[in-house]
Protein backbone atom coordinates (compact mmCIF):
# COMPACT_ATOMS: atom_id res chain seq x y z
CA UNK A 1 0.00 0.00 0.00
CA UNK A 2 1.17 3.39 -0.98
CA UNK A 3 -0.23 6.58 0.15
CA UNK A 4 -1.35 9.56 -2.66
CA UNK A 5 0.07 12.86 -1.56
CA UNK A 6 -2.25 16.08 -2.54
CA UNK A 7 -3.71 19.32 -1.07
CA UNK A 8 -6.46 17.16 0.61
CA UNK A 9 -6.00 16.74 4.13
CA UNK A 10 -6.38 13.31 4.14
CA UNK A 11 -4.57 10.45 2.23
CA UNK A 12 -5.55 7.85 -0.13
CA UNK A 13 -4.53 4.12 0.13
CA UNK A 14 -3.60 3.04 -3.30
CA UNK A 15 -2.61 -1.39 -3.38
CA UNK A 16 0.07 -0.90 -5.25
CA UNK A 17 2.44 -4.14 -6.36
CA UNK A 18 6.10 -4.48 -5.71
CA UNK A 19 6.94 -2.21 -9.01
CA UNK A 20 4.84 0.39 -7.33
CA UNK A 21 1.77 0.45 -9.84
CA UNK A 22 -1.85 -0.43 -9.05
CA UNK A 23 -2.15 -4.13 -8.78
CA UNK A 24 -5.61 -3.76 -11.40
CA UNK A 25 -3.68 -1.71 -13.89
CA UNK A 26 -3.85 -3.92 -17.57
CA UNK A 27 -0.63 -5.75 -18.15
CA UNK A 28 1.04 -5.69 -21.29
CA UNK A 29 -0.43 -9.25 -22.90
CA UNK A 30 2.56 -10.55 -25.20
CA UNK A 31 5.77 -11.54 -23.14
CA UNK A 32 8.46 -9.26 -24.78
CA UNK A 33 6.15 -6.28 -22.96
CA UNK A 34 6.58 -4.97 -19.71
CA UNK A 35 6.27 -2.29 -16.98
CA UNK A 36 9.19 -0.76 -16.00
CA UNK A 37 10.23 0.14 -12.26
CA UNK A 38 11.31 3.50 -12.81
CA UNK A 39 10.22 7.29 -11.47
CA UNK A 40 8.91 7.91 -15.18
CA UNK A 41 7.49 4.37 -15.66
CA UNK A 42 8.31 3.46 -19.31
CA UNK A 43 5.91 0.49 -20.91
CA UNK A 44 7.77 -1.64 -23.34
CA UNK A 45 6.82 -3.64 -25.97
CA UNK A 46 8.98 -5.33 -28.45
CA UNK A 47 8.86 -7.51 -31.76
CA UNK A 48 10.77 -7.44 -35.09
CA UNK A 49 7.77 -6.25 -36.54
CA UNK A 50 7.07 -2.27 -35.85
CA UNK A 51 3.46 -2.22 -36.75
CA UNK A 52 3.59 -5.09 -34.57
CA UNK A 53 4.72 -3.23 -31.42
CA UNK A 54 3.13 -0.07 -31.93
CA UNK A 55 -0.28 -2.03 -32.31
CA UNK A 56 0.38 -3.72 -29.18
CA UNK A 57 1.36 -0.79 -27.29
CA UNK A 58 -1.97 1.01 -28.93
CA UNK A 59 -4.16 -1.67 -27.37
CA UNK A 60 -2.69 -1.48 -23.83
CA UNK A 61 -3.12 2.22 -23.85
CA UNK A 62 -7.06 1.47 -24.59
CA UNK A 63 -7.35 -1.04 -22.14
CA UNK A 64 -5.47 1.39 -19.57
CA UNK A 65 -7.51 4.36 -20.19
CA UNK A 66 -10.83 2.38 -19.82
CA UNK A 67 -9.22 1.19 -16.90
CA UNK A 68 -8.02 4.31 -15.87
CA UNK A 69 -11.12 6.41 -16.66
CA UNK A 70 -9.22 9.03 -18.94
CA UNK A 71 -6.28 9.25 -20.79
CA UNK A 72 -3.08 7.93 -19.38
CA UNK A 73 -0.40 11.08 -19.19
CA UNK A 74 1.97 9.62 -21.93
CA UNK A 75 5.16 11.81 -21.32
CA UNK A 76 6.77 10.75 -24.69
CA UNK A 77 7.29 7.46 -27.10
CA UNK A 78 10.55 6.04 -27.45
CA UNK A 79 11.65 4.12 -30.12
CA UNK A 80 14.80 1.96 -30.90
CA UNK A 81 16.23 -0.66 -31.78
CA UNK A 82 18.85 -3.74 -31.20
CA UNK A 83 19.99 -5.49 -34.11
CA UNK A 84 22.23 -7.86 -31.71
CA UNK A 85 20.74 -10.46 -33.33
CA UNK A 86 18.62 -12.86 -30.45
CA UNK A 87 16.07 -10.22 -29.24
CA UNK A 88 13.39 -8.44 -31.22
CA UNK A 89 14.59 -5.44 -33.13
CA UNK A 90 12.08 -3.01 -32.01
CA UNK A 91 11.62 -1.63 -28.88
CA UNK A 92 8.54 0.78 -28.55
CA UNK A 93 8.41 2.37 -25.12
CA UNK A 94 5.60 4.54 -23.68
CA UNK A 95 6.95 6.83 -21.22
CA UNK A 96 3.69 7.43 -18.81
CA UNK A 97 3.17 9.21 -15.42
CA UNK A 98 3.96 6.89 -12.24
CA UNK A 99 0.67 8.05 -10.59
CA UNK A 100 -1.53 6.95 -13.53
CA UNK A 101 -0.24 3.90 -13.59
CA UNK A 102 -0.47 3.47 -9.93
CA UNK A 103 -4.38 4.05 -10.32
CA UNK A 104 -4.20 7.36 -8.33
CA UNK A 105 -6.95 9.50 -10.86
CA UNK A 106 -8.92 6.40 -9.24
CA UNK A 107 -8.55 6.84 -6.13
CA UNK A 108 -9.05 10.15 -5.94
CA UNK A 109 -12.84 9.62 -7.28
CA UNK A 110 -13.44 6.74 -5.29
CA UNK A 111 -12.81 8.93 -2.16
CA UNK A 112 -14.44 12.08 -3.59
CA UNK A 113 -17.89 9.47 -3.94
CA UNK A 114 -16.91 8.71 -0.35
CA UNK A 115 -17.82 12.39 0.89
Amino acid sequence: MSELASDQPRSIALNLDDAGVSVDLPKPSHQEDQVYGVPYRPVEFRDDDLPTALERSAAWLRRTQEWLGEPVDVIAIHLDYDDGGDSPYYDVKLLCNEEDLAGAPIALRAAKNTD
